[in-house]
């Protein structure tokens, strides 16, 4: 959700009764003229919005089916992964929904049960999402460094009850924002708005709690969660080649760096946008244009994660390509003894990547 566009409208509420420094910082930015052109921004916006979709869309259904059809009892981290594609599944799906409100500088047409349903989908599967990365980073190391000979059934059992909790969380996370969201439309505009209304005492303090809420259980605390458990495991893995080493070594990184480069952007535009609101830093039309382009592209870009995590966690491994390979090819080729073909060249597949290896049975 892009916080900066509540200003959009502000003029049109009865905030006249308050007369405190976020007052001012309102007005002061209904007062800026736009250094760029709003419309052709927004439909820029609106090219990468469907590329995410498409491509998210296609590659996390696929991810979901053939873990569907997988054996399951081959991969340890299989529940975690099939959670991660059907949370970007449900991202990526309510895209058109945002796309449709954006082009239209904010209009909402749906009424607000679709404002808090929506949201709420969004909200708890992006932070889901986050979670299960987070998850995977930790049960990967524990498998490899401390119990990787304990009891499976304990380890599934632990598993179903981890993936509870982490939906549980992310709705937790989720509902105080969702909870304030209205559909309005001010005097004055054709237009109505999908919008937090926050209480009218303290809505300063409000949108930065909320802010900081996302930094943190968005960032702050799964990112270095992620970083350490990975390194420490890129540390424990065992190879038999020294190629095999720096090939696990490698994917294990790019895990680490494809999270900071998705989302450190937008929650470090996010942090200013904060800090804007506690006048930390000093309001001018420059930051208000730039919070504004900024929040918008980080956002949108933040989203590609949907399309990368099905790369990095599952198409990369050569086990999950024989399992596309066995979900689409082998009940056409029963007759053609293809299948026994294919079977026969997976003997060393689990040789591939030491860290799947390792941490997916």
């Amino acid at each position: 959700m892009d916080l900066t566009e509540i200003i959009d409208f502000l003029d049109e509420l009865n905030f006249t009764d308050r007369e405190d420094n976020f007052s001012q910082n309102m007005i002061e930015t209904l007062m800026c003229p736009p250094s760029f052109n709003k419309s052709a921004f927004l439909y820029t916006m609106l090219v990468f919005y469907i590329f995410i979709f498409i491509i998210g869309l296609v590659a996390n259904s696929v991810v979901v089916w053939v873990n569907l059809r997988a054996e399951r009892n081959r991969y340890e981290t299989h529940l975690y992964i099939l959670n991660l594609a059907i949370a970007d599944l449900c991202v990526v799906a309510t895209l058109p929904i945002w796309v449709t409100s954006l082009v239209q500088h904010g209009h909402w047409p749906f009424g607000e049960i679709m404002c808090k349903i929506t949201h709420l989908v969004f909200s708890v599967n992006l932070f889901g999402s986050i979670f299960f990365l987070a998850c995977m980073s930790v049960d990967r190391y524990l498998c490899v460094v401390y119990f990787g000979d304990a009891n499976s059934q304990r380890k599934k059992v632990a598993r179903r009850l981890i993936c509870i909790l982490v939906w549980l969380l992310a709705l937790a996370a989720s509902i105080p924002d969702t909870y304030f969201l209205k559909v309005m439309k001010p005097e004055h505009s054709g237009n109505t708005f999908c919008r937090p209304m926050y209480p009218g005492d303290n809505p300063r303090e409000w949108m930065v709690g909320i802010e900081l809420s996302f930094i943190i259980l968005g960032f702050a605390i799964p990112f270095p969660v992620i970083a350490v458990f990975y390194i420490l495991l890129a540390g424990a893995i065992s190879s038999s080649t020294d190629q095999e080493r720096r090939i696990s070594r490698k994917i294990i990184f790019t895990y680490i760096v494809v999270f900071l480069v998705c989302w450190l952007p937008y929650h470090a535009v996010l942090l200013i946008d904060a800090l804007s609101l506690l006048s930390v830093l000093p309001f001018n039309c420059q930051l208000e244009n730039f919070l504004y382009v900024a929040l918008h592209f980080t956002q949108c870009f933040s989203l590609t994660h949907c399309c990368i995590n099905p790369v990095i966690y599952n198409f990369i491994n050569r086990n999950y390509r024989y399992d596309l390979m066995k979900a689409f090819i082998f009940k056409y080729s029963t007759k053609t003894g293809l299948a026994k073909l294919i079977d026969a060249s997976r003997v060393s597949e689990t040789d591939y990547l030491a860290v799947e290896n390792q941490a997916q049975l």
